[in-house]
């Protein structure tokens, strides 16, 4: 891998996502194109964009170099990160179109009609923002450093620099546009060399030795144990519900319907994505034998360099630079449009100009905390953020549509329960306490308790808090708009 043929790839791929904004830009004039795109984005074009941005570094990265460290174990990321997007389909999709809201906090006062509800949930999905931005600075810090030799926080900055550019440009329209691009180029820089070194070692008759070096019986770790097993499924499953960057999405479907055919394609998209990774990682458990606890989640990039050699090696290590570093983009941009939303109506009542302030503070938050903060293993770290979202958001967008019985009382009660109980453990977890390292692995997943415990105080607070339970005919009228198909309603 040369440092030129790297920083090529870089180029390529930013200017490109920079002159796609633009394009975006053209039809970007009122409020809606840049919240939610006038709700007029189709299901291929949208389910495109949803596998660009939620296909993030962790995917890219992280899951290849959780394989290499873990084995058999690591196959839970993949298989909870498909699997959540089932409970989408199933849950939540349609009735969250037909709210017709532009955010989650508009989702939550449409429910609850509470300002104290609303603000609860506005100041969780700027947390879980930024809690997720941070690993994909992260994530292109360490690809940086890897490919081109530079100083890891110049390849952060560039990827804020990009991000700013292009939700600046034309919000959630522009943004349509990029992620359906990168989800494609994400795909391909992966599909490329796993084709061309399993043809190659094929026609060397050495691929069933490496695939018995990486995934024989002898490699496998068992570290996670049942009870981490069980949290992390939890924590996918229901994480994945209350990721405001994926949620915010279904808003730009034109109806109920096409949210739910959205989420159908992008489980055949995500599903078919997440083969090559997971190749990928079971190859460089086999190839890389050596490679550090530090630097796995470099595996995807250094593949094809223990592969081949001259030419073949720095054009294949580029597409998967270029692909890396569109992730890194794809994610943090939904994510920052999210944000962008929540923070213009919380602080400039809402306008384009007020979405463009919220776009820098969305930006230079994290931006700011990344480059403090040590990195992280990418698929650990989004992993936490995981547990977060399942113990706090999901449990409240769960049950304020499919439980009419839900109180303001209720949902506030279980997004603090759930945030202390998920928070608090994972911070024990990584202070230096001189635990057992048991103690600790079981700190590091906690969504096997926060998450029940965050539905009971919500259905506690709900029963207890009746007296503020709103009219039912408020409620009512809100549960038939979520529920009640387009075609028998008024349409939002």
């Amino acid at each position: 891998m040369t440092p030129e043929g790297s920083l090529i790839a870089i180029a390529v791929v930013c200017a490109a996502t920079v002159l796609i904004a633009g394009y975006g830009l053209r039809f970007s004039r009122t409020t809606s194109d840049f919240y939610v795109a006038s709700r007029t984005v189709k299901p291929w074009w949208n389910a495109s964009s949803i596998g660009g941005e939620y296909l993030s570094a962790a995917s890219f990265l992280g899951v290849a170099g959780l394989i290499v460290l873990s084995g058999q174990d690591a196959l839970w990321f993949p298989i909870g990160y498909t699997a959540g997007y089932l409970m989408l389909l199933l849950f939540v999709a349609a009735p969250l179109r037909r709210s017709g809201a532009y955010t989650l906090p508009d989702f939550a006062q449409i429910r609850f009609n509470s300002r104290a509800v609303r603000s609860s949930m506005s100041v969780l999905v700027v947390l879980v923002g930024w809690m997720y931005i941070i690993p994909q600075l992260h994530g292109a810090a360490l690809t940086f450093r890897v490919a081109t030799g530079l100083p890891g926080w110049s390849g952060a900055l560039l990827v804020s620099l990009v991000v700013c550019l292009t939700v600046l440009a034309g919000g959630m329209r522009s943004i349509t546009f990029v992620q359906a691009f990168q989800y494609w180029l994400k795909l391909c820089a992966l599909a490329i060399p796993t084709f061309m070194i399993l043809e190659t070692l094929g026609a060397s008759s050495s691929l069933e030795t490496v695939l018995q070096d990486g995934f024989g019986p002898e490699s496998v770790s068992d570290d996670m144990g049942l009870l981490g097993t069980i949290s992390l499924i939890i924590a996918l499953l229901f994480g994945t519900l209350g990721l405001p960057h994926v949620l915010v999405r279904f808003y730009t479907n034109p109806d109920g319907p096409s949210a739910r055919r959205t989420t159908v394609i992008v489980l055949a998209l995500v599903s078919f994505f997440y083969l090559f990774p997971v190749t990928l990682g079971t190859l460089g458990r086999g190839l890389l034998p050596g490679l550090s606890p530090d630097d796995a989640d470099a595996t995807v990039l250094l593949l094809p360099s223990a592969v081949f050699s001259g030419p073949v090696a720095s054009v294949l290590s580029a597409i998967v630079m270029g692909g890396a570093f569109a992730a890194f983009l794809s994610t943090s941009s939904g994510l920052v449009v999210s944000l962008a939303g929540v923070l213009s109506q919380g602080l400039f009542k809402g306008t384009v100009n007020g979405f463009r302030a919220g776009t820098v503070i969305a930006v230079a938050v994290p931006t700011f905390l990344a480059l403090l903060a040590e990195t992280a293993g990418l698929a650990g770290a989004v992993g936490a953020v995981f547990a977060f979202t399942a113990s706090t958001i999901a449990p409240v967008l769960l049950l304020g549509i499919w439980w009419r019985g839900l109180t303001s009382v209720g949902a506030i009660s279980g997004m603090v329960t759930g945030a202390v109980t998920c928070l608090v453990p994972l911070g024990l977890s990584v202070v230096e306490l001189g635990w057992d390292s048991e103690i600790v692995s079981v700190l590091s997943q906690p969504a096997v308790w926060s998450v029940p415990a965050a539905f009971a105080a919500a259905v506690l607070g709900s029963l207890v808090g009746k007296s503020r339970r709103p009219s039912s005919d408020a409620v009512d009228a809100v549960m038939r708009r979520l529920h009640v198909p387009e075609e028998f309603g008024s349409r939002n």
